[in-house]
């Protein structure tokens, strides 16, 4: 079994589904007491967020790759990073160490594959809504990208960092939610990317008319797998 690298705290929130997820999918394919073998280097996702805010990807990239670094001198095969946002400075983490990074739109796009979606609605952090770092990993595969209005993704982005991160679930939020994913389907959207780590926290399966890719859970589940491989 190969060790994972996991560069979590971006939410703590959400990285803590991460490690269950991981150590449950190896339970599953191994049985017994078998639990998966795992590094955890938690940043503070202050420095981070403030980073984030300020456009200063630079100094985010130089965190991730620090990040990086000290999971491969503490042993790990390859690198999981706990965040959909963060997947803007991935290069920074490649180019810092050999190690392979498990990039979370690949074992998204995957998932939407499989299941015959072609247009998706993507929900996320202004950033990953806004930018297309992200999209354009998912288009590279084929598939359509539907965003939300700028209102509906200003909506989805305050909840995120709001109350997600911060450990609040409140109802009307997860009502604001169904209402953007709602417009999302009359929009076209075949399947939504809930393509921020904290969303399902907040919404789930019952709170969309169509199918929901969570992407902590496809992520986690992936790295375990690709650890057992």
């Amino acid at each position: 079994m190969q060790t994972i690298g996991l560069i979590g705290g971006m939410s703590w929130e959400s990285t803590l589904p991460y490690y269950r997820l991981i150590n449950q999918t190896v339970r599953e394919a191994r049985g017994g007491l078998h639990s998966a073998k795992v590094l955890l280097y938690s940043v503070d996702f202050h420095e981070i967020e403030v980073l984030q805010h300020a456009g200063d990807w630079d100094a985010a990239g130089a965190a991730m790759a620090d990040a990086a670094r000290r999971l491969q001198a503490g042993g790990a095969d390859f690198i999981v990073l706990c965040t959909n946002t963060m997947h803007k400075v991935a290069d920074a983490i490649t180019e810092a160490t050999p190690l392979p990074l498990l990039h979370i739109a690949d074992a998204t796009a995957q998932a939407l594959i499989e299941a015959g979606i072609g247009r998706v609605g993507l929900l996320g952090t202004r950033f990953t809504m806004e930018q297309d770092f992200y999209r354009k990993r998912l288009e590279a595969r084929g598939l359509e990208v539907i965003v939300p209005s700028a209102p509906d993704r200003d909506t989805v982005h305050r909840i995120i960092y709001d109350e997600l991160c911060q450990g609040v679930i409140d109802d009307a939020s997860r009502e604001a939610y169904r209402e953007v994913m709602t417009r999302l389907v009359a929009a076209g959207a075949e399947g939504i990317i809930l393509g921020c780590t904290e969303i399902s926290l907040l919404v789930g399966e019952a709170d969309a008319s169509v199918p929901l890719f969570d992407t902590t859970t496809l992520h986690a589940r992936t790295a375990a797998l690709h650890a057992l491989d």
